[in-house]
């Protein structure tokens, strides 16, 4: 429990996950049929990137920072910056939205949101995020668990899995989710968020996910070259189910980040399973 995103908010990876997440998102309520969304590690809900956990990593002024500066952001992006100033009243500021508010941003009155959070600080900040949004509900009690119960009830299932990967089981969890909203509702469409450090532990997950279904779309999103297992050299947003109409967009988002904020040797990968 030692793990808090204020610290990493606005940073690199929120950026191609978040992006990633509202171009699912406006795929998904584009069809007529409402939705069920399952986020299972929520988070605070808001982040203020001005406080001193955000100030003390400086992840936040490389990652959202540097997007906003930029001259030649594509369009992909155009969604989460409206959603970051639409936070701060319009203009620039210091608060950057979480997944729970970009969820809630893009779904209408049918759909429904469970946001999963254990931590008793967060849980109230998530609590208050979503209170202007009736068809949202913080929950507090185990995402995987609360993923496992409630898919493929109430519409199309969407499951959002952002754990902190600091548990060791973090991985097999995972897998264990997708397997067991996929048996309840096969149209599912699920995205995890992983860390990447090494290829040894990315690629033993990858084969997991793969021994549940072989409709996965990994986009690789790495800084640097991944020599330094004891860092972050990069992200990944794993989709299962996904819309094939998205793929561009998760392609451009990747590949624009690590040609805009990678370090030398920086590099996107984006492949299908069994196509790697």
């Amino acid at each position: 429990m030692n793990y808090r995103h204020a610290f990493h908010a606005g940073n690199f990876a929120d950026l191609q996950k978040h992006a990633i997440l509202i171009a699912l998102l406006q795929s998904l309520t584009a069809e007529a049929s409402p939705l069920s969304v399952i986020d299972t590690h929520a988070g605070a809900g808001a982040y203020d990137l001005g406080g001193d956990m955000a100030q003390r990593s400086g992840e936040a002024a490389a990652g959202i920072g540097r997007l906003l500066a930029s001259q030649d952001l594509p369009a992909v992006f155009a969604p989460l910056v409206a959603a970051v100033k639409a936070l701060n009243g319009g203009g620039e500021g210091p608060l950057y939205p979480g997944s729970p508010l970009l969820i809630a941003r893009h779904l209408r009155k049918a759909d429904r949101y469970a946001a999963c959070e254990l931590r008793p600080d967060d849980f109230d900040s998530l609590r208050r995020s979503l209170a202007p949004y009736a068809f949202a509900q913080a929950v507090k009690d185990d995402g995987y668990a609360t993923a496992a119960a409630r898919a493929g009830k109430g519409g199309r299932t969407f499951m959002l899995i952002d754990p902190p990967f600091e548990r060791s089981d973090d991985y097999a969890q995972t897998v264990a989710a997708i397997r067991a909203v996929l048996a309840r509702d096969p149209r599912a469409v699920i995205a995890v968020w992983t860390p990447l450090k090494d290829l040894e532990t990315f690629d033993a997950f990858m084969r997991g996910v793969e021994t549940v279904t072989n409709d996965v779309l990994a986009a690789e999103l790495r800084l640097r070259p991944l020599r330094d297992p004891m860092k972050m050299n990069g992200c990944a947003m794993v989709l299962v189910g996904a819309p094939k109409a998205v793929e561009p967009a998760v392609v451009e988002v990747t590949q624009w980040l690590a040609d805009h904020l990678g370090e030398a040797g920086a590099s996107a990968r984006i492949w299908r399973a069994g196509a790697a």
